[in-house]
C-alpha cells in the first residue's frame, strides 16, 4: 500500500469515527432531553444547545480529515 493509500484512510476513518460516535451521543442525548422537556418545557434552549454541542466532534473530524489528505 503506498502512502496516498494511508492517507485516505486516516481521512476516512476520522470522518467515520467521529460521526459515529456523535450519533451515538446525540441519540442519548436526544432521548434524555425528551424526557426532560415533557416536564419542564423552558428547558428547549438548553436542550437544543446540548444537541449541537456533539456536532463539533464530526466538524473537527472533517477538519483534520482535510489537514491529512492536504498535508
Amino acid at each position: 500500500m503506498t502512502e496516498v493509500c494511508f492517507r485516505y484512510l486516516g481521512a476516512s476513518l476520522a470522518v467515520g469515527l467521529g460521526a459515529l460516535a456523535t450519533a451515538y451521543v446525540q441519540g442519548k442525548i436526544g432521548a434524555a432531553a425528551v424526557g426532560a422537556l415533557i416536564e419542564r418545557r423552558e428547558l428547549t434552549g438548553l436542550m437544543i444547545l446540548l444537541l449541537a454541542i456533539p456536532e463539533t466532534m464530526v466538524i473537527l473530524g472533517f477538519v483534520i480529515a482535510i489537514m491529512i489528505l492536504l498535508g
